[in-house]
């Protein structure tokens, strides 16, 4: 079993150029299956909003929602690096509620960071975390908390003018001290010159391949999410087209009484005339 990595080993693996490969689901279970193949990191990422619970976005998700899935994550995968992704309302209001929130993260769901959204608007959160002595993933670009303020899901930094804002956003998040970037749904120029331009490891979902690594989401990558599929995303297996034909087949075995078949069935043991005799003796308390 491979060693949890620490801060310093995703530092390292920039150094070295060697490209990290997490991660976003919800589970102990897939959480168990990431570990087995070798995935550096794993997000527990507020989209459980949509991908769990299907809501429409991210935003209805609750910090107790949040730590109950880190929770489950970490169990399945106790040795994987893992990021709590802070939902939407438990940094807004003020620094100490982002510092207690993140407290609250590393406490109970034994997180080796925290994810948080935004940039300048963000930056005194990021430093109070950062000073309370957690590590801190910055996250700019199409930030899905705030997506309806940026009319939905759509790439950021397609212009000069936004282009500038995603930049200035990417020196607030390193100045106030994010330990690392992830830049979302944005050109690949834009992230090359960030990730060129910051000392610190730069991540990219949606945002090319000049950057330290890359992420995606379980549900996309391995088919389970029918409703949408960001263009960014590659579906490596389909899951959902194999559950739909298992359930298929389940249902069509039990109609048919093909199911349960003889091994999946639990025989009685001893006398089978003692067992005779029991259920005559039972048959008058039926017919009270």
């Amino acid at each position: 079993m491979a060693k949890k990595k620490t801060i310093l080993d995703l530092y390292k693996m920039k150094e070295n150029g060697e490209k990290a490969a997490w991660i976003v689901l919800y589970d102990s279970c897939f959480a168990s299956y990431a570990e087995e193949a070798g995935v550096d990191m794993i997000l527990c990422g507020d989209s459980m909003g949509m991908i769990v619970y299907g809501n429409a976005g991210t935003v209805p998700v609750t910090m107790d929602m949040s730590i109950a899935h880190c929770q489950g994550v970490r169990k399945g995968a106790p040795n994987t690096y893992l990021i709590g992704d802070l939902p939407f309302g438990s940094y807004h209001i003020s620094a100490e509620d982002a510092v207690r929130n993140a407290i609250r993260f590393y406490k109970e769901a034994d997180v080796d960071a925290v994810k948080l959204e935004g940039g300048v608007a963000v930056a005194d959160k990021i430093k109070a975390i950062t000073e309370a002595g957690m590590v801190v993933f910055g996250h700019i670009g199409l930030t899905p908390q705030s997506s309806a303020s940026m009319g939905g899901f759509k790439a950021q930094g397609r212009t000069v003018e936004s282009a500038k804002a995603i930049i200035e956003d990417a020196i607030a998040v390193y100045k106030a001290g994010a330990r690392t970037l992830l830049l979302e749904g944005v050109p690949e120029e834009i992230c090359a010159y960030v990730h060129k331009m910051l000392p610190i490891p730069v991540y990219g979902i949606g945002a090319g391949i000049d950057c330290d690594g890359q992420v995606i989401l379980a549900a996309d990558s391995l088919g389970m999410y029918k409703n949408f599929t960001p263009k960014f995303a590659k579906k490596y297996v389909d899951i959902a087209a194999m559950a739909t034909q298992g359930i298929e087949d389940y249902v069509k075995e039990v109609k048919e009484e093909a199911f349960p078949a003889p091994e999946h069935k639990y025989k009685i043991s001893g006398d089978p005339e003692e067992f005779a005799k029991l259920f005559e003796e039972m048959k008058p308390f039926f017919e009270k």
